[in-house]
């Protein structure tokens, strides 16, 4: 198990997806501190509040595609202009079963891959696993 706390990121519109990532998160064993935005600018105001205050920024950021205001796309479109001086492993999380969603996934350098819905505790586990802190 890791030592300190691992920053965690959900970006969904949909509360039961969220509400089933906490419950994983949970049973992880991790120390882990979720925050949850519903849309990309959301999560942009959050991570320019986090950088400003110098607070935690997150360790892991998971991105649905489809979701209102500013998309998952448009989120990491911002993320990357903002260009934060912080390492994030930042995740596709999509019900999305289009190739063209996962294939324009890895045309972003800062994306680490494509995971789909409905986010597993394996695959949470092994993200955290790989976090470095």
């Amino acid at each position: 198990m890791l030592d300190s706390k691992i920053n965690l990121l959900v970006i969904d519109d949909d509360d039961i997806n969220i509400f089933i990532i906490k419950k994983i998160v949970e049973k992880t064993g991790f120390d882990i501190d979720m925050v949850a935005k519903s849309n990309g600018k959301l999560a942009i105001d959050y991570l320019e509040e986090v950088t400003a205050q110098n607070a935690a920024f997150p360790h892991l950021i998971l991105i649905d595609i489809n979701m209102p205001v500013m998309n998952g796309w448009e989120f990491i479109e911002a993320y990357q202009e903002l260009d934060f001086k912080k390492d994030a492993d930042l995740y596709i999380l999509s019900s999305s079963v289009y190739e063209n969603d996962i294939e324009k996934t890895k045309s972003y350098q800062s994306v680490k891959g494509f995971i789909s819905k409905p986010l597993s505790m394996e695959r949470l586990t092994e993200l955290l696993k790989a976090i470095k802190l």
